[in-house]
């Protein structure tokens, strides 16, 4: 039996009208640097595509996509949308925000962060709404999703060595497998007095860049001494996570947007970049896929697009909402 009541009780029916949303969930966003096509003028390319300001376009539009380098990511990405796009379906809408191309891989990721109070890099998509009349939904950073800025942190002498009669020369090994990875530097310095022909201490140079495993060091050199004994030490590194994918989360959580990130190939380095993501706003794929380049090469290209591309289609087949699994679909255009 249940409880008594006194007085008035009011119970509200969840079935009140509500405005139905028109919004586009669609809409894929891009933001990376990308190049002009040689028989582009770089004036009509700038004002295709000025740099750090977003544009809206649709995925066929060939007179603008024409004026970039047909061998760019960024129109892999663009193929790789349309490849999967369904009957009748034409194109995406896409947003893009081409952004400048750095020194060096760190630098063209710190382009692509860019800055919330800026509005510079991927927070562009933030503003995109009032700019340019959509949000992108599914953003992509192809090709800068797996580079983990790993550095060596700390660099310990473990035997001093003797019967040196110079600073014997340091070298380091492995690192990992990443293609933009810089090994780092060291010196020795040796000791005074008693310890005039060991080691004293080393220093840490310049601390290398995107290193994803253990280094390895070693010695060269020391002198001419039969009877020298080189030194030995160990290094430590720390590998943190990948900055875009950091910083996507804070630009996806204001737009209620997903990112597909590209991870690295391979089960243990995928592991251990997955464990650095935390968003549920990420979507980690891997590996890369194979398709023909403009010169008919088969070469691997990232499949986040490939991904978004089915989302979109995905949508297209629900009218536009976005409600039905990209799971268990083709994906067209690959080798």
């Amino acid at each position: 039996m249940t409880d008594p009541v006194f007085g008035i009780t009011i119970r509200r029916d969840a079935n009140e009208a509500a405005v139905p949303s028109n919004a586009l969930m669609s809409v894929v966003g891009i933001c990376m640097p990308f190049a002009k096509a040689a028989t582009a003028t770089q004036a009509a390319f700038d004002a295709a595509f000025p740099v750090g300001v977003a544009v809206r376009l649709n995925s066929n539009d060939t007179t603008k996509l024409a004026l970039c380098d047909p061998d760019s990511l960024f129109v892999d990405a663009v193929e790789g949308i349309n490849a999967q796009l369904g009957p009748y379906q034409v194109a995406a809408q896409l947003v893009v925000n081409r952004v400048a191309e750095g020194e060096d891989i760190a630098a063209t990721i710190a382009n692509i962060v860019g800055s919330s109070v800026a509005g510079t890099g991927i927070n562009a998509f933030v503003n995109a709404g009032a700019d340019l009349g959509v949000y992108p939904r599914l953003i992509l950073v192809p090709g800068y999703t797996t580079q983990q800025f790993g550095a060596m942190t700390g660099l310990t002498l473990t035997t001093q060595g003797t019967n040196m009669t110079v600073a014997p020369a340091v070298a380091f090994t492995g690192g990992g497998a990443d293609p933009n990875k810089v090994l780092p530097t060291a010196h020795a310095v040796m000791g005074t007095g008693p310890e005039a022909q060991k080691v004293a201490s080393l220093v840490i140079d310049t601390p290398g860049a995107y290193l994803s495993a253990p280094l390895n060091v070693s010695f060269s050199g020391g002198g001419v001494d039969a009877g020298k004994v080189l030194p030995t030490a160990t290094a430590e590194v720390e590998e943190l996570a990948n900055a875009v994918c950091a910083a996507l989360p804070e630009v996806l959580n204001k737009i209620l947007a997903v990112a597909i990130v590209d991870g690295p190939n391979g089960l243990a380095a995928f592991t251990q970049w997955r464990e650095t993501l935390s968003s549920d706003r990420l979507i980690p794929v891997t590996p890369g896929i194979k398709r023909l380049d403009a010169s008919g090469d088969v070469v691997t290209r990232p499949a986040a697009p490939r991904i978004a591309g089915v989302a979109v289609r995905r949508d297209y087949e629900n009218d536009g909402r976005p409600f039905r699994s990209w799971a268990n679909q083709a994906l067209y255009g690959i080798v």
